[in-house]
């Protein structure tokens, strides 16, 4: 029999909230349900913590969230436990990397997010998840030394498809690469991933990892997958992503979360 689920840590975009960034009645009753089962609930995800925050108190979570891929533990009153950022050199020769007349560069350093342009496609998405507005900046020399999280956008999927490959190549281990979204290729430091992270959140909870649940719906969740005892994929996500977890739910547009936490309670409450 597999162990105990005493954690869920759930991703936010894709999985938690539907397409249009809202957080459903349907999932915050789940995840009350499963605190009042017993349950811890934690949240991790590629967003800052100004985007996941409000998400934490809605769901009247306490104690600590992993941000920017869990590399960033905060406590819900803000509270910064751990930062892991990228070596300066590295965010220079990344930017450098995501050079391309098809991308476009996003930078996130010391609580702000920095953007080359107002009217990219993508920036009403990211203030709504961000939870900030962007800072206009014809390039970021000089805010580098504490760099949390680079982003190359691009409704090229293809092109970043590519890129995902010959950056994570050229970075080696001095970086986490991978695709939070089909259209949002992240670059944080090596530590800032949602493998090490999801490790972060049980330890400060004091949960071991077989007795924790992840759900994630893209590629980025997939480190979490490999470390916890039980990982759940959201229906919509990629063949890749599915065929990776040990269950699969339905969409996040069907309240795929609140399924699968109900579903969780259910086995707990039955052991």
């Amino acid at each position: 029999m597999s162990s105990p689920i005493r954690l869920i840590v759930s991703d936010i975009d894709g999985t938690l909230v539907r397409q249009d960034k809202s957080l459903s009645e349907g999932v915050i009753s789940a995840v009350g349900r499963a605190r009042a089962a017993g349950i811890a609930v934690s949240l991790i995800s590629a967003r800052p913590p100004s985007g996941m925050l409000w998400i934490a108190r809605r769901l009247e979570l306490p104690g600590v969230i992993g941000a920017f891929n869990g590399g960033t533990i905060v406590e819900t009153d803000w509270a910064v436990i751990s930062a892991d950022q990228l070596d300066p050199e590295c965010a220079a020769r990344t930017l450098a990397l995501l050079e391309h007349p098809a991308v476009t560069p996003w930078l996130f350093t010391g609580g702000l997010w920095y953007a080359r342009a107002a009217d990219d496609v993508y920036v009403p998405r990211e203030r709504r998840a961000a939870n900030i507005e962007p800072i206009i900046r014809d390039n970021f020399a000089g805010l580098l030394a504490h760099t949390d999280k680079i982003v190359g956008v691009s409704n090229d999927q293809a092109l970043l498809a590519r890129l995902d490959g010959d950056i994570a190549a050229a970075l080696g281990r001095s970086a986490t690469v991978g695709r939070s979204q089909p259209y949002y290729l992240d670059i944080t430091a090596a530590q800032a991933n949602k493998g090490d992270g999801v490790a972060a959140l049980a330890a400060a909870i004091g949960v071991p990892l077989a007795n924790v649940a992840v759900l994630g719906d893209e590629r980025n969740d997939l480190p979490m997958f490999a470390r916890a005892g039980l990982s759940i994929a959201m229906g919509q996500g990629p063949d890749a992503v599915r065929s990776a977890a040990d269950q699969v739910t339905v969409s996040n547009e069907e309240d795929g979360a609140a399924q699968a936490i109900d579903n969780i309670i259910q086995t707990e409450a039955a052991r």
